[in-house]
């Protein structure tokens, strides 16, 4: 008898063969998660710096066209409204054709359109344009959240979105600032030139970046089987609050942040452009507070680390009321802390979760986001035209409340096993 065909080589050939594969996906410290981490960065400065290009110069916008604050925030929630729209179609090309073939044409896109933003003629084809390019960036959102699922272990996944959703709050704080200073000096049509300059730079070093997927496989793109995809996780109860909190969340920032430079720009306060642009300086406290979502998580669980967001968001929305910059700004700071707590919550939350179609089920997600995102801007500009500052405040109040009450009935849901 060979040794090969012994008993004890067959019991030794048996181990190996129900060893574990060795699992391969990035992790921190490990090859390529730092140039992984990096370029998904980039990405989300890149999409939030264009998606919301125009929020912060929306005053002088109104004014270079003598347009009203409810009909220039359109040209805020066009890109966010078509984003919505355009995400889950995207996401499905992503499934066939690859997380970063799809995340790289959708940033080559939106970048081109960006260049033509500054050449608007009137609101009209700003907000088309405007459109355009928020179609353009579905592509990335839920792509880059099934690309981290796939290709970051599950132990540091909420870690990894941290840093993504760090990079949007980057993006969006920078592209606000810049676009500011600029705008104050030479016009917002010179600001958002500016702003898709930058976001050629970064979609750039994305593209050089980002390491090639080891853990994708192509899907279907057959309309029967995505629509039972989308319906498994909208059967899903867990995965419907999580989409319902993402876009009671946005609704709340989305609002808050479109009107702020009105409220900034009147009196009592009367700043000027370049100041009310810097205000958004106060991303800094979203990208820490997205960042650290990992850690609290781990300490509070996704539930409690919802009530906290919430908790935060709801102080900061009161501390806004005061009459005072500064009560403004720390109720601002407080605002930002508590929605980005809760959005990588439950962003994350969501690719946990979901176990087949990660696109799908994040490109949900995405929609219902961008949809709070579109219905916040809109309604809140309203609301600011109707009954001021109090009344954007009290709309996003309603939204946490929202937030709340969802999150209780997962926590009771949660206690009876047979209710879900």
């Amino acid at each position: 008898m060979s040794p090969a065909s012994s008993p004890a080589a067959a019991s030794t050939d048996a181990v190996a063969d129900t060893q574990p594969t060795a699992d391969t996906r990035l992790t921190p410290g490990g090859p390529g998660y730092r140039r992984m981490s990096f370029a998904l960065f980039l990405a989300g400065v890149a999409t939030f710096a264009l998606l919301y290009s125009t929020q912060a110069l929306l005053p002088l916008i109104s004014d270079g066209y003598g347009a009203s604050a409810s009909a220039a925030a359109w040209t805020v929630s066009a890109s966010t409204f078509a984003l919505a729209v355009c995400v889950l179609p995207l996401s499905a090309l992503s499934e066939r054709f690859g997380r970063r073939t799809v995340m790289t044409a959708s940033l080559t896109v939106a970048v081109a359109v960006g260049l033509l933003v500054p050449f608007a003629p009137d609101l009209g084809s700003l907000i088309t344009l405007r459109a355009l390019q928020g179609a353009a960036l579905a592509g990335l959102p839920a792509s880059a959240m099934a690309y981290l699922a796939e290709e970051v272990r599950p132990k540091a996944l909420v870690a990894a979105i941290g840093l993504f959703v760090a990079g949007n709050s980057i993006g969006g704080m920078s592209g606000r600032i810049i676009g500011g200073w600029i705008a104050q000096a030479w016009g917002w049509r010179v600001a958002v030139g500016v702003i898709g300059v930058i976001a050629v730079a970064c979609a750039v070093a994305f593209r050089m970046l980002l390491p090639a997927p080891r853990h994708f496989t192509p899907g279907s793109l057959r309309p029967r089987a995505l629509a039972a995809t989308v319906g498994s996780h909208l059967a899903n109860p867990l995965l419907r609050r999580l989409y319902l909190i993402g876009a009671l969340f946005m609704m709340v920032f989305g609002g808050v942040y479109t009107v702020i430079g009105y409220r900034l720009s009147a009196a009592p306060f009367s700043l000027p452009q370049g100041v009310v642009g810097s205000i958004f300086i106060v991303y800094l406290v979203g990208t820490a507070s997205s960042a650290a979502a990992g850690r609290l998580v781990t300490r509070l669980g996704r539930r409690g680390t919802l009530y906290l967001g919430a908790g935060t968001t709801m102080a900061g929305l009161l501390l806004a009321l005061v009459p005072n910059i500064v009560s403004v700004l720390l109720g601002l700071v407080l605002i930002t802390a508590g929605f980005f707590a809760g959005h990588a919550t439950a962003s994350s939350s969501v690719s946990h979760t979901a176990t087949h179609g990660r696109a799908q089920a994040s490109a949900l997600y995405q929609t219902m986001y961008y949809v709070g995102s579109s219905v916040g801007s809109a309604v809140g500009a309203v609301a600011f035209h109707a009954a001021g500052w109090s009344g954007t405040v009290g709309l996003g109040f309603l939204a946490v409340l929202g937030v709340v009450a969802i999150t209780v009935w997962g926590t009771y849901a949660a206690r009876r096993p047979a209710a879900i």
